[in-house]
């Protein structure tokens, strides 16, 4: 799938350049309001864009102005966070009327339904109604149904946000099962492997999620919307491990300082400097960030960090503690760096320092442990 377009409104716009290749997964993030759900409309053929073309498979889908294949015709799939089943049917013809909408013969497509729901987990639904299933099951069903239509690309918009802390997991485990098996076996059969046509090329996906533990379990390839543009890509992994925005370093976990290249580190608008290793593409004086752990991040009462002269050492005050699995997430407030750091300490660690919000500290990280990329701001 490639889709190189703009979409354009008063109130927003959205410009991109996007490549999935057959059997690739690529994860969408970005906060709210930065044009995930109108790069799925615009690949679902729901909105048409002002300008470019997106295609799928060597054809056509949209060209602006002139060109743009219904929803109904694109060979797109699309799964949400609501399952959205047909409360009247059974489930297996819920599953059935993605074939059938095709053209397929009801025997045939009922066949591929129950093909489908076994290939989910979920072949003994089949009589049911849906108001009979869990949300898990419904999901499961819902998948199932998305993929009996064949699509050559399948959307995936927050699949896993409305399930429970029990059913995300699964359903999770079982998108990255269906969705490499049949990428898997393309590379291994070729050709010759049974299918659609969809199975034996290996079907393009779009994962819209804010969960980055969606993207590191079930994409190849991370892309960041920010403002209706792309501001960071590359390989999940290395995306979420190596930020360069403060969106995507939230999402991972990680403090981003954002400032101008300098031969240590980085600087930041104030002045203050904050030491680190800079990645081999890093310009001094270009915009770049500085990314670090909050476990990396030692937390001193205010004039008690030692006599030794760590290079990045910061005033700064506790702006709030709260519980973070089983450490105590500390957030500082301050000048200079520290301004939203945080930081990770033990309860124990916490007590000992007898901190509260509005003690007076002081942070220090070592220079090994911070990393120095160019920004994607």
């Amino acid at each position: 799938m490639r889709a190189s377009f703009g979409f354009r409104r008063p109130e927003f716009s959205l410009e991109l350049d996007l490549d999935v290749p057959p059997g690739g997964v690529v994860a969408v993030l970005g906060p709210n309001g930065s044009g995930k759900s109108t790069l799925l409309g615009c690949l679902a053929g729901l909105l048409v864009p002002d300008t470019g073309t997106i295609s799928l498979g060597g054809r056509v889908l949209t060209r602006s102005p002139r060109t743009h294949v219904p929803p109904h015709s694109r060979g797109v799939g699309m799964l949400s966070q609501d399952a959205l089943l047909f409360p009247h049917l059974s489930i297996v013809d819920n599953v059935a009327f993605a074939p059938q909408s095709r053209g397929v013969p009801k025997a045939r497509a009922r066949e591929v339904a129950r093909r489908w729901l076994a290939e989910v987990d979920a072949a003994g639904f089949g009589d049911r109604k849906p108001a009979q299933l869990s949300g898990g099951q419904a999901q499961r069903v819902a998948l199932a149904r998305a993929l009996a239509g064949e699509p050559d690309l399948l959307l995936l918009d927050e699949p896993l946000a409305a399930l429970d802390v029990d059913a995300a997991p699964a359903i999770r485990a079982l998108l990255r099962r269906v969705l490499r098996s049949a990428a898997e076996r393309s590379a291994v059969e070729g050709p010759a492997a049974e299918g659609s046509a969809a199975e034996r090329s290996g079907r393009a996906c779009v994962l819209v999620t804010h969960d980055p533990l969606d993207a590191l379990s079930i994409a190849d390839r991370v892309v960041v919307l920010a403002g209706g543009r792309i501001v960071e890509q590359g390989p999940t992994r290395d995306v979420l491990a190596a930020p360069r925005t403060p969106f995507t370093a939230s999402i991972a976990g990680l403090n981003l300082v954002a400032g101008t290249a300098n031969a240590d580190g980085v600087r930041v608008a104030s002045g203050a400097e904050l030491a680190g290793i800079a990645a081999a593409d890093v310009v001094p004086g270009e915009p770049a960030v500085a990314v670090f752990p909050p476990s990396a991040v030692a937390v001193y009462r205010a004039g008690t960090s030692g006599t030794g002269s760590p290079r990045n050492l910061a005033p700064a005050v506790v702006g709030s503690l709260e519980p973070h699995g089983a450490v105590v997430r500390l957030r500082a407030s301050g000048a200079g760096w520290a301004e939203g750091v945080t930081a990770d300490l033990t309860a124990a660690a916490v007590a000992e320092l007898e901190l509260q919000p509005g003690s007076a500290i002081e942070l220090s990280v070592k220079a090994a442990t911070i990393a120095v990329h160019p920004s994607g701001a």
